[in-house]
């Protein structure tokens, strides 16, 4: 097959993740292997600078620095939050089509996946060939086909040290201990909260996901039994979490709940919930001690707390989208299949498969209305890597002289 000579350009989408770097750079030094691509732009600020023709060009970044950028977290060529409309990818067509670029790579979530849609529609129906390639990227974990998304691993990973990290302040001076993690529609991220635990008595005790419905009096419940059977607890909690009449518990408990530009409600960057149920916590239980930490931020781009396996496969869609593009000029998704314990092989999936829609976790890793199945743990342990050791005191108790009849709490 005749080879496409033309330029490339890549953009970033959505929120950043510790490893979204090792796609970009895995594209652009791929690239690099194809005389046919005759230079690889970024796009500043993903595809609201591409559109304004905010472009660096990348081919001239030494391969020195940009192995240094792969090992480093956050957008390295920016990001954004723009939904490009048809209107939108149609100027993004223009901007390609007037650049003599020939190759889209676009690094994101099923908002992402959905732009390469349109704007390969506007491609064909000008009948300008533009290879239009999506790079899987997403903390939430939530996207159609894939098995896993890369920047979930690492995110993960943080999520159940700061777990670790909770449960051993907690039980340092017992009280009840919330932590509000990210995800909008899937528990993925914060059902990694449970390899916290190494002891039979660790927390997270409770964890609340969004694929369950969520009840203000059974959580306190949950809350009352636990804290009563280990003098204290650590819960875990989704900012996505509903009601049965699927409304957000953020909207249920705060009175002036923020929104977002497309009008839903303000769940990431904003500590309401986990206030509010710890004020409920205090309030109807009578707990003095509660304490309430909302991960916002410090979960997407936690420098020093990289899985590496999910840098590896981060590098690998990278370079397998420029590899399917330059020797095979098709469109698609780049998707990773799991394959024995634990192998991957990487396959592309048509852009329509991908966009738009997300995916929520299996029932059948999610127990109960606050736990989560071995079947989830074998599913994300190896995406995580090994974890840090904690341990505990062993020794024996002394015998009081004293206070022969006063309780005493071993270690």
């Amino acid at each position: 097959m005749e080879k496409l000579t033309g330029k490339a350009i890549i953009a970033m989408g959505g929120g950043p993740t510790a490893v979204i770097n090792q796609s970009l750079v895995g594209a652009v030094l791929q690239a690099r292997q194809y005389p046919h691509i005759t230079q690889f732009y970024g796009a500043f600020r993903g595809v609201e600078g591409l559109v304004e023709e905010q472009l660096v060009n990348l081919s001239e970044a030494t391969r020195h620095n940009l192995e240094m950028v792969a090992r480093t977290p956050g957008a390295g060529i920016r990001s954004t939050r723009v939904k490009p409309d048809e209107e939108h990818c149609k100027r993004i067509f223009d901007v390609c089509k007037a650049h003599g670029i020939h190759y889209f790579f676009y690094i994101g979530g099923n908002d992402s996946a959905e732009t390469c849609r349109i704007v390969n529609k506007f491609a064909m129906e000008e009948s300008y060939e533009l290879r239009v390639m999506h790079i899987p990227k997403t903390i939430d974990n939530d996207l159609l086909v894939t098995d896993h998304c890369p920047g979930y691993g690492s995110a993960a990973k943080f999520v159940a040290q700061a777990f670790s990290g909770a449960n051993l302040d907690n039980r340092s001076i017992p009280g009840v201990y919330i932590g509000v993690v990210m995800g909008r529609h899937a528990g993925f991220l914060t059902a990694a909260s449970v390899f916290a635990g190494k002891y039979e008595d660790d927390g997270p005790h409770l964890i609340y996901l969004p694929e369950r419905p969520f009840d203000n009096d059974r959580f306190l419940a949950d809350v009352e039994a636990v804290y009563r059977k280990y003098g204290r607890a650590v819960v875990a909690v989704s900012e996505g979490i509903q009601s049965a009449e699927g409304v957000p518990v953020a909207a249920t408990l705060v009175a002036d709940v923020e929104k977002d530009a497309h009008g839903n409600v303000q769940l990431s960057g904003s500590t309401s919930l986990g206030d509010a149920l710890m004020n409920l916590v205090k309030e109807k239980l009578k707990i003095k001690r509660v304490r309430s930490d909302t991960f916002g931020y410090l979960q997407r781009s936690f420098l020093g707390c990289v899985s590496d396996v999910d840098a590896s496969e981060a590098r690998e869609v990278g370079e397998r989208a420029v590899q399917i593009a330059a020797w095979h000029r098709v469109d698609g998704s780049i998707t990773i299949e799991r394959v024995g314990d634990y192998s991957v092989r990487y396959k592309l999936a048509s852009l329509q498969d991908v966009a738009k829609e997300t995916k929520s976790m299996p029932e059948s890793y999610i127990e109960g209305h606050n736990n989560v199945t071995t079947e989830f743990k074998n599913y994300a342990r190896p995406l995580m890597g090994p974890l840090p050791v904690y341990e505990r005191i062993h020794a024996p108790k002394v015998e009081p002289i004293l206070t022969r009849d006063s309780p005493t709490t071993l270690l």
